[in-house]
C-alpha cells in the first residue's frame, strides 16, 4: 500500500537510497515499460523511482546520463493536445492543437456524443471533420519528428478513449501501441497547452520516489521532501 505521493529527489538522494538498497540486501528490478526501478523486500515492493527518460540504466546496476538523446513529447485531450521534440534537454520544436470537438451546453465531446446520437446534424458533423483533422494533425508532426531524428523514447500521455482515434487516423501515428520506447507520461495532464510541456519536460528529466507504507517505515528519510506530485490517473470525463 501507498499514499500515490511521487516525491522528487536530486541525483545525489537517489545514489544514496541506492546504496542503501544494497547494504539492506533489498532486490532491485528495472521495468523497462516506465522507465523506473522498484526495489523490494520479501517480494513486496517497497519503493519505485521513475528515472529521468535522459538517463539510462545499465547492467551494473547503475544509471548514466545519455550523451545524445532524443523524446517527443504528445499530450492530447478532447480539442486540444501538445507536442514537442526535446535534444539534448533542449526544447526544440512544439505544437499546440485545437479543434471544435466539445458540445457546448453538454460539455461532450463530438467523439463520445456519436456513439449515442449519431451523425445527422451538421453541427455534429463539423465537429466530426475537426475531430479527425485534429488527429491528423498531430500525426504529421509526430511523423516530421521520426523522419528527422532518432527518437529514444515517444511520450504520451492520452485517454484510453480516444486511443482509437488517435491510432485508427488516417495519418496513423509513427509507433504502434505497444512499441517498446513508447511510455506513458506518469504525470496527470489536464490541459497540455505549451506551458504544461515545459512543465512535463522538466518533470520529466528528473528522478522521482514514491514509497510504500512499509517503503516509509524502512526508507522514510528519503522521503522528506516537499516537491510531490501525484501519479498519473487518465481523465476520462473529457
Amino acid at each position: 500500500m501507498s499514499s500515490g505521493q511521487f516525491l522528487e529527489i536530486n541525483i545525489e538522494k537517489f545514489k544514496s537510497l541506492q546504496n542503501k538498497v544494497i547494504e539492506m540486501d533489498l532486490e532491485q528490478v528495472y521495468l523497462p515499460v516506465s522507465h523506473q526501478l522498484e526495489f523490494s523486500f520479501n517480494n513486496e515492493w517497497v519503493a519505485k523511482v521513475l528515472l529521468p527518460w535522459n538517463m539510462y540504466f545499465d547492467e551494473s546496476g547503475q544509471v548514466f546520463k545519455k550523451e545524445d538523446y532524443h523524446l517527443a513529447l504528445v499530450m492530447i485531450r478532447a480539442g486540444i493536445a501538445a507536442t514537442g521534440y526535446i535534444h539534448n534537454g533542449a526544447l526544440i520544436d512544439h505544437k499546440v492543437f485545437r479543434a471544435y470537438m466539445v458540445r457546448q451546453k453538454q460539455g461532450k465531446s463530438q467523439i463520445k456524443y456519436l456513439k449515442t446520437k449519431g451523425k445527422s446534424r451538421a453541427g455534429s458533423r463539423v465537429r466530426l471533420g475537426e475531430s479527425e483533422m485534429f488527429f491528423e494533425e498531430i500525426n504529421e508532426r509526430l511523423s516530421s519528428y521520426a523522419t528527422n531524428y532518432p527518437i529514444d523514447f515517444w511520450g504520451i500521455s492520452c485517454s484510453k478513449t480516444l486511443w482509437p482515434y488517435f491510432f485508427g487516423s488516417r495519418t496513423p501515428p509513427p509507433f504502434d501501441k505497444k512499441q517498446a520506447n513508447l511510455l506513458s507520461i506518469p504525470f496527470h495532464i489536464q490541459h497540455p497547452d505549451f506551458e504544461t510541456l515545459q512543465l512535463i519536460h522538466k518533470k520529466i528529466e528528473s528522478f522521482h520516489l514514491l514509497l510504500s507504507d512499509k517503503g516509509k517505515s524502512m526508507l522514510g528519510s528519503f522521503g522528506d521532501t516537499n516537491n510531490s506530485f501525484e501519479g498519473n490517473q487518465e481523465d476520462e470525463n473529457w
